[in-house]
């Protein structure tokens, strides 16, 4: 067992970025397996769950003659525009039916407010509107996070990064996350991760 303030975050491992799913990062089923096994060792297990409401200003769909994976300014930033994903109540919003979510004490949905998009586990994507993770883990005295999951370079880079910058010694482990490799996001991720004193492991 790892030290009691040792915390994993596995992040958005939903039926909609698996294999068949509506935004499906290629190999994500494969991790599945791995984290089961990995969440064993954890008193304190974070699942993360995208949950968006159907008409989700990220989505290409709300957006007309926009198409999916194009992206556009919005008052926060840059967005990528999604196809339609993780949508409230859904399948597709599911965990993996394989994810072994009884070792969960506490599951954080994200982006469920219309006008902005969430990637990180921590904050939307203006960078400064809590999930309310941060609290959580302060509650039970954590210090050191351990991340994995979907995707590598968009919703764990955020999560690692932002974690970092509130001062939670940080790790991904690469071999248990899968990329969407987007225009060199996955690249852009790694560097982004480092700078920030992410520790990238395999």
């Amino acid at each position: 067992m790892r030290p009691q303030s040792h915390a994993l975050l596995v992040i958005d491992v939903q039926n909609d970025f698996c294999e068949g799913g509506a935004l499906a990062v290629p190999g994500g089923s494969g991790i599945v397996a791995p984290i089961n096994a990995l969440m064993a060792e954890f008193g304190a297990v974070v699942l993360s769950q995208d949950w968006h409401p159907e008409d989700h200003s990220s989505f290409a769909s709300q957006h007309s003659g926009k198409a999916p994976l194009e992206l556009i300014d919005m008052p926060y930033g840059p967005q990528v525009l999604w196809p339609d994903h993780c949508v409230q109540g859904s399948a597709g919003a599911s965990f993996h039916s394989d994810l072994e979510t009884n070792w969960a004490d506490v599951v954080i949905r994200k982006g469920y407010r219309r006008s902005i998009d969430s990637y990180s586990a921590f904050f939307e994507n203006d960078h400064k509107t809590p999930t309310g993770l941060e609290g959580y883990l302060r509650s039970r005295n954590i210090e050191h996070v351990t991340l994995v999951g979907l995707a590598l370079d968009f919703c764990v880079n955020f999560s690692a990064v932002d974690a970092a910058h509130l001062g939670f010694s940080v790790e991904v482990r690469c071999d248990l996350c899968r990329a969407i490799d987007l225009n060199g996001s996955l690249e852009a991720a790694r560097i982004a991760m480092l700078d920030a004193g992410v520790q990238l492991t395999d």
